[in-house]
């Protein structure tokens, strides 16, 4: 008997199993109506096609859980068609698709260590770290007197990604990102 889980239990990087496919829950949303039954939104990314599709589903519906391998990997470059890894126990070292995996290597500088994923056997998918320390390479100088809270602009990062950051942030500075949402923290 395989393990089932309902709509309440989803999370991104979830991994379940509809009508004999394997599909990864990219993101998720539940809704409330004021009319009518509460129903699941859903982003799904099927395994073996690559393909992502919108579902929705009815709140309590039941899915079989696909179990997933977690292994440790560190990100070592990236030449523009794939990612390279290596796996931290064995030293082995292997590519994934650049197109795959792009939102995520926006967030990650080279040698960071990162948990790759795997569905029998074969990689699905990285688990960025809750937070990551990058350093800002440029933004537009913070000017005196600008000390209205909640005023924010933009940074471009050391990894190319360009986040939203308070004003006092400046170039050179090392800040603390929520890479799973691509926003500030705070400084590092």
């Amino acid at each position: 008997m395989a393990e089932t889980v309902t709509t309440n239990q989803f999370r991104n990087g979830m991994h379940i199993e509809i009508d004999g496919a394997v599909w990864r829950i990219v993101e998720f949303q539940h809704v409330k109506p004021g009319k009518g039954g509460a129903f699941v939104r859903t982003k799904l990314k099927a395994l073996e096609a690559g393909s992502v599709v919108d579902r929705t589903f009815r709140a309590g519906e039941k899915f079989a859980r696909v179990h997933t391998e977690v292994k440790n990997v560190q990100y070592l470059y990236d030449d523009g068609s794939e990612a390279h890894f290596m796996d931290e126990e064995t030293y082995e070292q292997f590519g994934l698709p650049h197109a795959e995996l792009a939102d995520e290597l926006a967030y990650l500088p080279p040698s960071s260590s990162v948990q790759m994923l795997q569905v029998d056997g074969k990689p699905s998918g990285i688990q960025l770290p809750a937070s990551v320390e990058l350093t800002v390479t440029q933004t537009e100088p913070a000017v005196r007197g600008d000390t209205v809270t909640n005023v924010s602009k933009p940074a471009t990062l050391e990894t190319g990604a360009v986040v939203q950051v308070p004003l006092f942030v400046d170039r050179g500075e090392k800040i603390k990102v929520d890479p799973r949402e691509g926003r500030y923290i705070s400084r590092a």
